[in-house]
């Protein structure tokens, strides 16, 4: 599918804000996350699986939100740098994902 207007590049140094706003989008995802586990427990008694669940989902929305902060300044260096791509960031954030959502099945479940 084609843009509208194919003659009209994307503003440059806006890379910087558009991957802040990805990380942002995802940091608070994952903060939703955890909020939803200790609201779900509010009126219950509170396992501790379901607190350590909405422990990691705060500290990988933390951890999110501080690699975003991250790639937001390597984006906006001039000139940039050879290697921008956040690899191990991404394989950090995904694996954690991942750990997240099976310590919550787990939780959930319980």
């Amino acid at each position: 599918m084609t843009s509208p207007e194919p003659n009209v590049r994307p503003e440059p140094g806006r890379q910087a804000e558009r991957t802040t706003l990805a990380w942002t989008r995802t940091s608070f995802a994952v903060l939703a996350n955890g909020a939803l586990l200790v609201v779900k427990d509010l009126h219950a008694d509170a396992r501790p699986l379901n607190l350590i669940a909405a422990g990691l989902a705060i500290a990988l929305a933390l951890t999110t939100c501080v690699i975003g902060i991250e790639r937001q300044r390597t984006l906006a260096r001039r000139p940039l740098p050879q290697d921008i791509a956040p690899r191990r960031s991404v394989r950090l954030i995904g694996i954690s994902l991942i750990v997240l959502i099976g310590v919550t099945v787990v939780a959930l479940a319980g």
